[in-house]
Protein backbone atom coordinates (compact mmCIF):
# COMPACT_ATOMS: atom_id res chain seq x y z
CA UNK A 1 0.00 0.00 0.00
CA UNK A 2 1.04 3.60 -1.35
CA UNK A 3 1.62 5.64 2.00
CA UNK A 4 1.52 9.40 2.25
CA UNK A 5 5.32 9.20 3.88
CA UNK A 6 6.48 7.73 0.15
CA UNK A 7 4.35 10.55 -1.66
CA UNK A 8 5.78 13.21 0.24
CA UNK A 9 9.40 11.76 -0.26
CA UNK A 10 8.74 11.82 -4.13
CA UNK A 11 7.17 15.27 -3.53
CA UNK A 12 10.54 16.53 -2.08
CA UNK A 13 12.69 14.53 -4.77
CA UNK A 14 10.41 16.81 -7.56
CA UNK A 15 11.82 19.84 -5.70
CA UNK A 16 15.44 19.54 -5.99
CA UNK A 17 15.50 16.45 -8.72
CA UNK A 18 18.25 15.42 -6.43
CA UNK A 19 17.84 12.14 -3.79
CA UNK A 20 20.31 12.93 -1.34
CA UNK A 21 19.23 16.82 -0.89
CA UNK A 22 15.50 15.29 -0.84
CA UNK A 23 16.68 12.99 1.61
CA UNK A 24 18.20 15.54 3.96
CA UNK A 25 15.16 17.77 3.49
CA UNK A 26 12.80 15.20 4.95
CA UNK A 27 15.74 14.43 7.92
CA UNK A 28 15.88 10.52 6.99
CA UNK A 29 19.13 8.76 5.72
CA UNK A 30 19.20 8.45 2.01
CA UNK A 31 19.37 4.70 1.99
CA UNK A 32 16.18 4.76 3.40
CA UNK A 33 15.10 7.33 1.77
CA UNK A 34 15.79 5.68 -2.09
CA UNK A 35 14.34 2.52 -0.33
CA UNK A 36 10.60 3.95 0.45
CA UNK A 37 11.21 5.49 -3.43
CA UNK A 38 11.71 1.94 -4.86
CA UNK A 39 8.78 0.37 -2.74
CA UNK A 40 6.55 2.90 -4.05
CA UNK A 41 7.41 2.18 -7.52
CA UNK A 42 6.60 -1.18 -6.96
CA UNK A 43 3.34 -0.65 -5.60
CA UNK A 44 2.66 1.58 -8.62
CA UNK A 45 4.03 -0.83 -11.29
CA UNK A 46 6.22 2.01 -12.73
CA UNK A 47 9.21 4.07 -12.32
CA UNK A 48 8.45 7.78 -11.21
CA UNK A 49 12.06 8.99 -11.95
CA UNK A 50 14.77 8.06 -14.00
CA UNK A 51 18.04 8.30 -12.13
CA UNK A 52 21.70 7.59 -12.72
CA UNK A 53 24.74 8.97 -11.18
CA UNK A 54 24.65 12.50 -12.88
CA UNK A 55 20.80 13.76 -12.88
CA UNK A 56 17.30 12.55 -12.11
CA UNK A 57 13.85 12.62 -14.64
CA UNK A 58 10.39 12.53 -13.66
CA UNK A 59 8.67 10.06 -16.38
CA UNK A 60 5.19 10.93 -17.54
CA UNK A 61 3.61 8.50 -15.59
CA UNK A 62 5.55 9.68 -12.81
CA UNK A 63 4.26 13.60 -13.56
CA UNK A 64 0.48 12.43 -13.27
CA UNK A 65 1.41 10.50 -9.91
CA UNK A 66 3.25 13.75 -8.28
CA UNK A 67 0.69 15.99 -9.50
CA UNK A 68 -2.06 13.58 -7.53
CA UNK A 69 0.28 13.58 -4.59
CA UNK A 70 0.08 17.77 -4.51
CA UNK A 71 -3.97 17.08 -4.44
CA UNK A 72 -3.69 14.78 -1.31
CA UNK A 73 -1.07 16.59 0.49
CA UNK A 74 -3.19 19.77 0.16
CA UNK A 75 -6.20 18.27 1.64
CA UNK A 76 -4.23 16.68 4.02
CA UNK A 77 -3.28 19.30 5.26
CA UNK A 78 -6.11 21.48 5.24
CA UNK A 79 -7.53 18.96 7.58
CA UNK A 80 -4.73 19.74 9.86
CA UNK A 81 -5.77 23.00 9.52
CA UNK A 82 -9.68 21.98 9.99
CA UNK A 83 -8.40 20.50 13.38
CA UNK A 84 -6.31 23.88 14.49
CA UNK A 85 -9.77 25.66 14.18
CA UNK A 86 -10.86 25.43 17.74
CA UNK A 87 -7.75 26.70 18.95
CA UNK A 88 -7.39 30.64 19.46
CA UNK A 89 -7.36 32.80 16.51
CA UNK A 90 -3.72 32.94 15.24
CA UNK A 91 -2.05 31.20 17.45
CA UNK A 92 -1.19 28.20 14.74
CA UNK A 93 1.85 28.59 11.88
CA UNK A 94 0.66 31.13 9.02
CA UNK A 95 2.21 30.97 5.93
CA UNK A 96 2.28 34.72 3.76
CA UNK A 97 3.98 35.36 0.41
CA UNK A 98 4.53 39.08 -0.28
CA UNK A 99 5.69 40.80 -3.72
CA UNK A 100 9.17 42.94 -3.39
CA UNK A 101 6.94 46.06 -4.35
CA UNK A 102 4.88 45.57 -1.02
CA UNK A 103 6.45 43.66 1.76
CA UNK A 104 9.46 46.58 2.76
CA UNK A 105 7.11 48.81 3.07
CA UNK A 106 3.87 46.91 4.77
CA UNK A 107 5.93 44.81 7.31
CA UNK A 108 6.95 48.06 9.63
CA UNK A 109 3.81 49.37 9.71
CA UNK A 110 1.82 46.11 10.62
CA UNK A 111 4.41 44.27 12.64
CA UNK A 112 4.59 45.51 15.94
CA UNK A 113 0.86 45.29 16.03
CA UNK A 114 0.78 42.00 15.13
CA UNK A 115 3.27 40.78 17.31
CA UNK A 116 1.72 42.73 19.97
CA UNK A 117 -1.77 41.48 19.59
CA UNK A 118 -1.00 38.09 18.70
CA UNK A 119 2.24 37.20 20.18
CA UNK A 120 1.76 33.20 19.50
CA UNK A 121 1.81 33.51 15.83
CA UNK A 122 4.52 31.82 14.17
CA UNK A 123 4.56 33.69 10.60
CA UNK A 124 6.74 32.87 7.67
CA UNK A 125 6.91 35.26 5.41
CA UNK A 126 8.01 34.41 1.62
CA UNK A 127 9.05 37.08 -0.57
CA UNK A 128 8.60 36.69 -4.46
CA UNK A 129 7.15 37.40 -7.69
CA UNK A 130 3.48 37.25 -8.08
CA UNK A 131 3.24 34.26 -10.81
CA UNK A 132 5.10 32.17 -7.98
CA UNK A 133 3.57 33.49 -5.27
CA UNK A 134 0.08 32.61 -7.01
CA UNK A 135 1.51 29.61 -7.94
CA UNK A 136 2.34 28.70 -4.09
CA UNK A 137 -0.94 29.61 -3.11
CA UNK A 138 -2.81 27.08 -5.16
CA UNK A 139 -0.14 24.54 -4.46
CA UNK A 140 -1.16 24.98 -0.96
CA UNK A 141 2.53 25.74 -0.18
CA UNK A 142 1.63 28.83 1.48
CA UNK A 143 -1.60 29.81 3.12
CA UNK A 144 -2.01 33.01 1.66
CA UNK A 145 -0.04 36.37 -0.23
CA UNK A 146 -0.36 39.06 -0.37
CA UNK A 147 -0.49 40.71 -4.09
CA UNK A 148 -1.29 43.91 -5.96
CA UNK A 149 -4.17 43.97 -8.25
CA UNK A 150 -4.87 43.99 -11.45
CA UNK A 151 -3.29 40.75 -11.89
CA UNK A 152 -4.49 37.15 -12.61
CA UNK A 153 -5.09 34.85 -10.06
CA UNK A 154 -8.07 32.65 -11.28
CA UNK A 155 -9.13 30.21 -9.16
CA UNK A 156 -8.45 31.77 -6.14
CA UNK A 157 -10.24 34.62 -3.60
CA UNK A 158 -9.01 37.99 -3.05
CA UNK A 159 -9.95 39.89 -0.33
CA UNK A 160 -9.17 43.54 -0.27
CA UNK A 161 -7.92 45.84 2.61
CA UNK A 162 -5.74 48.96 0.87
CA UNK A 163 -5.52 50.97 -2.06
CA UNK A 164 -3.21 53.27 -3.62
CA UNK A 165 -2.00 55.59 -6.13
CA UNK A 166 1.65 55.75 -7.81
CA UNK A 167 3.65 59.66 -7.81
CA UNK A 168 6.13 60.20 -9.98
CA UNK A 169 9.57 61.07 -8.59
CA UNK A 170 12.17 63.35 -10.13
CA UNK A 171 14.99 65.18 -9.04
CA UNK A 172 14.88 68.63 -7.39
CA UNK A 173 16.43 70.07 -10.45
CA UNK A 174 14.08 68.77 -13.10
CA UNK A 175 12.36 70.92 -14.97
CA UNK A 176 8.87 69.69 -13.89
CA UNK A 177 10.16 69.53 -10.32
CA UNK A 178 7.38 72.55 -8.95
CA UNK A 179 4.51 70.88 -10.61
CA UNK A 180 1.53 69.99 -7.49
CA UNK A 181 0.11 67.04 -9.83
CA UNK A 182 1.41 65.63 -13.29
CA UNK A 183 -0.13 64.20 -16.06
CA UNK A 184 1.18 60.73 -17.80
CA UNK A 185 1.74 62.77 -21.37
CA UNK A 186 3.87 65.40 -19.59
CA UNK A 187 6.02 62.74 -18.74
CA UNK A 188 9.62 62.42 -20.86
CA UNK A 189 9.06 58.33 -21.00
CA UNK A 190 12.85 58.09 -22.53
CA UNK A 191 14.13 59.05 -18.85
CA UNK A 192 11.48 56.77 -17.19
CA UNK A 193 13.02 54.35 -15.52
CA UNK A 194 10.64 50.89 -14.25
CA UNK A 195 11.50 47.44 -12.97
CA UNK A 196 12.48 44.63 -14.66
CA UNK A 197 9.95 42.12 -16.34
CA UNK A 198 8.52 39.97 -14.24
CA UNK A 199 7.70 42.67 -11.56
CA UNK A 200 3.70 43.25 -11.66
CA UNK A 201 4.30 47.34 -10.10
CA UNK A 202 6.07 47.44 -13.75
CA UNK A 203 2.59 46.58 -15.22
CA UNK A 204 0.95 48.81 -13.31
CA UNK A 205 2.94 51.82 -13.61
CA UNK A 206 2.89 51.15 -17.43
CA UNK A 207 -1.14 50.71 -17.49
CA UNK A 208 -1.38 54.09 -15.76
CA UNK A 209 0.86 56.15 -18.35
CA UNK A 210 -1.09 54.08 -20.66
CA UNK A 211 1.84 52.45 -22.30
CA UNK A 212 1.92 49.43 -24.34
CA UNK A 213 5.37 48.83 -24.37
CA UNK A 214 8.41 50.23 -21.72
CA UNK A 215 10.09 53.07 -22.40
CA UNK A 216 13.42 53.02 -24.66
CA UNK A 217 16.01 54.96 -21.95
CA UNK A 218 19.60 56.34 -22.87
CA UNK A 219 21.19 53.99 -20.15
CA UNK A 220 21.02 50.74 -19.73
CA UNK A 221 19.30 49.66 -16.51
CA UNK A 222 18.22 46.45 -14.68
CA UNK A 223 16.62 47.33 -11.38
CA UNK A 224 15.35 44.95 -9.38
CA UNK A 225 13.96 47.28 -6.75
CA UNK A 226 12.08 50.53 -6.24
CA UNK A 227 15.03 51.54 -3.85
CA UNK A 228 17.59 50.52 -6.74
CA UNK A 229 15.37 53.35 -9.14
CA UNK A 230 15.06 56.20 -6.63
CA UNK A 231 18.83 56.35 -5.96
CA UNK A 232 19.23 56.19 -10.03
CA UNK A 233 16.97 59.54 -9.69
CA UNK A 234 18.95 61.15 -7.22
CA UNK A 235 22.05 60.63 -9.12
CA UNK A 236 19.56 62.41 -12.28
CA UNK A 237 19.69 59.16 -14.31
CA UNK A 238 16.14 58.99 -14.69
CA UNK A 239 12.80 59.49 -13.31
CA UNK A 240 10.29 56.84 -11.82
CA UNK A 241 7.25 55.70 -10.22
CA UNK A 242 6.74 54.48 -6.49
CA UNK A 243 3.00 53.23 -4.96
CA UNK A 244 2.76 55.39 -1.93
CA UNK A 245 3.42 52.96 0.67
CA UNK A 246 6.95 53.33 -0.38
CA UNK A 247 7.47 57.05 -0.08
CA UNK A 248 8.34 57.89 3.37
CA UNK A 249 11.15 55.05 3.21
CA UNK A 250 12.35 55.58 -0.67
CA UNK A 251 11.64 59.27 -1.10
CA UNK A 252 10.83 62.00 1.91
CA UNK A 253 14.23 61.77 3.60
CA UNK A 254 15.88 62.55 0.73
CA UNK A 255 16.18 66.74 -0.02
CA UNK A 256 17.30 65.71 -3.58
CA UNK A 257 14.14 64.01 -5.04
CA UNK A 258 10.64 65.17 -5.44
CA UNK A 259 7.30 63.29 -5.18
CA UNK A 260 4.48 64.47 -7.41
CA UNK A 261 0.73 63.14 -7.59
CA UNK A 262 -0.12 61.12 -10.92
CA UNK A 263 -3.33 63.08 -11.91
CA UNK A 264 -4.56 60.09 -13.12
CA UNK A 265 -7.41 58.67 -12.20
CA UNK A 266 -6.92 56.56 -9.39
CA UNK A 267 -6.51 54.09 -7.05
CA UNK A 268 -3.85 52.72 -9.52
CA UNK A 269 -3.18 49.39 -7.29
CA UNK A 270 -5.21 47.73 -4.57
CA UNK A 271 -3.66 45.50 -2.02
CA UNK A 272 -5.40 42.15 -1.51
CA UNK A 273 -4.48 38.70 0.52
CA UNK A 274 -5.21 35.83 -1.92
CA UNK A 275 -6.65 32.43 -0.87
CA UNK A 276 -8.14 29.23 -1.87
CA UNK A 277 -11.18 29.03 -2.35
CA UNK A 278 -11.39 25.78 0.11
CA UNK A 279 -8.85 26.89 2.56
CA UNK A 280 -10.48 26.44 5.92
CA UNK A 281 -8.58 29.00 8.07
CA UNK A 282 -10.26 32.25 6.62
CA UNK A 283 -11.48 33.52 9.83
CA UNK A 284 -7.54 34.62 10.04
CA UNK A 285 -7.41 35.82 7.13
CA UNK A 286 -10.05 38.29 8.17
CA UNK A 287 -8.79 38.90 11.14
CA UNK A 288 -5.39 39.97 9.44
CA UNK A 289 -7.12 42.20 6.85
CA UNK A 290 -9.17 44.17 9.62
CA UNK A 291 -5.58 44.75 11.24
CA UNK A 292 -3.79 45.71 8.29
CA UNK A 293 -6.22 48.32 6.75
CA UNK A 294 -6.34 49.73 10.28
CA UNK A 295 -2.79 50.19 10.77
CA UNK A 296 -1.91 51.58 7.12
CA UNK A 297 -5.30 54.14 7.95
CA UNK A 298 -3.72 55.63 10.60
CA UNK A 299 -0.27 55.50 8.56
CA UNK A 300 -1.55 57.87 5.80
CA UNK A 301 -4.38 59.63 7.38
Amino acid sequence: MITFKQLSYALAVEQTLNFRKAADNCNISQSAFSTAIAEMEKQLGFQVFERNNKQVLITTLGREVLNQAKLIKLQIDDLQRLGNLHQQPLTTPLSIGMIPTIGPYLLPIILPSLQTRYPELALSIFEEQSHILVDKVKQGELDTAILALPFEIEGLLAFKFWQENFYWITHIDDKLASHTTIKADEIETKKLMLLNEGHCLKDHALAVCHLNAPPTSAHSLSATSLATLVQLVAGKMGSTLVPEIALSQLVDNNPMLIKIPLAETGPHRELVFIVRPNYPATHNIELLIKLFANKLKLSFK
